[in-house]
């Protein structure tokens, strides 16, 4: 058996320009996709590849919107202590 990484690359390109809500949207499509079945296992394996591509953009995002929040609280609890 020989692995390849092209597909693995193939199976996550543009996924770093999507943002939240599409990385989520497809993600749920991603995941409805393969609990149907009825795929081949390179097709599967690229499929799942992509969706924890996508699962890692939608994280990314929820991480920096916690930051931002995080950020914005602690200027507004600095101002009011001025």
């Amino acid at each position: 058996m020989t692995t390849d990484a092209a597909p693995a690359n193939d199976a996550v390109a543009g996924v770093d320009a999507l943002s939240y809500e599409e990385a989520r949207e497809e993600l749920v499509t991603t995941v409805r996709t393969l609990e149907a079945g009825n795929l081949t296992l390179e097709d599967s394996l690229r499929l799942w590849e992509r969706g924890e591509a996508l699962a890692d953009r939608c994280q990314a995002w929820l991480d920096g919107a916690k930051d931002r929040l995080e950020k914005a609280r602690a200027a507004r609890d600095e101002q009011s202590e001025d």
